[in-house]
C-alpha cells in the first residue's frame, strides 16, 4: 500500500544548491570557521534574494531530498551492521541540535527529529513536513542544521570529510546520465 509520504510523489527540487550550501558549510568548519562568513553570508543572502517563491520552494525540497539521501545511505549502513538507523542516528542528532541554542530553537527540534524519522522509515521528509502547513522562516536553519548534521555524521562515520558530498554529486551524475 502506498502512502501519501512515499519519495515517488515528493518533489525533487534544487538539490545542487541545497547540496552547495551544506557543502560550503562543511567546509568552512573543517577549515576552522565556526562563525559565518561575512562574505559568504552575503552572497548566500544575495542568492536567496534572487529567488522568487518558486525557487525558494525549490531549495526546500533539494534540502529535503539530501536528508533522504543521507537518511537511506545511513540507514543502509546500519543495517548492514543489524542496527537501527532510528535508534543510533536520532538520539545523537538530537542531542547535537539541543546543544546549538543559537540556531535552533528548541520548538523546531521535534519536527527536525520527526523529518530524519520519516526519511530513515523510507518516507518522502518534505511530504511529511507538508501534512502539517507550510514551513516556517523559524524552521530553516534547523533544516539547514540537519542536513548539515547529517553529512557530517556521514563524513565522520567514514573518515572522509567528502563523503557526503561525493555521495550525492555522484547520484546526481549517474541521473543525468539516465
Amino acid at each position: 500500500m502506498s502512502s501519501p509520504c512515499d519519495p515517488q510523489h515528493a518533489p525533487v527540487g534544487d538539490v545542487g544548491a541545497a547540496l552547495l550550501m551544506i557543502d560550503s558549510r562543511l567546509k568552512g568548519i573543517h577549515d576552522g570557521r565556526t562563525e559565518t562568513d561575512p562574505e559568504q553570508q552575503a552572497l548566500t543572502d544575495q542568492f536567496a534574494a534572487s529567488l522568487d517563491a518558486e525557487g525558494v520552494d525549490d531549495v526546500l525540497d533539494g534540502a529535503c531530498t539530501l536528508i533522504f539521501m543521507f537518511m537511506t545511505w545511513l540507514r543502509q549502513a546500519h543495517e548492514a551492521h543489524d542496527k537501527d538507523v532510528i535508534e543510533y542516528v536520532v538520539p545523537n542528532l538530537v542531542a547535537t541540535m539541543r546543544k546549538m541554542p543559537k540556531s535552533i530553537r528548541p520548538e523546531a527540534i521535534p519536527t527536525m527529529a520527526g523529518l530524519v524519522v520519516a526519511a530513515g522509515t523510507g518516507l518522502s521528509p518534505n511530504l511529511w513536513r507538508k501534512q502539517y502547513g507550510d514551513w516556517t522562516d523559524k524552521e530553516m536553519n534547523p533544516l539547514e542544521a540537519t542536513a548539515f548534521l547529517l553529512a557530517e555524521h556521514i563524513n565522520r562515520i567514514t573518515d572522509d570529510p567528502d563523503f557526503a558530498s561525493r555521495l550525492i554529486t555522484d547520484a546526481l551524475s549517474i541521473a543525468d546520465e539516465d
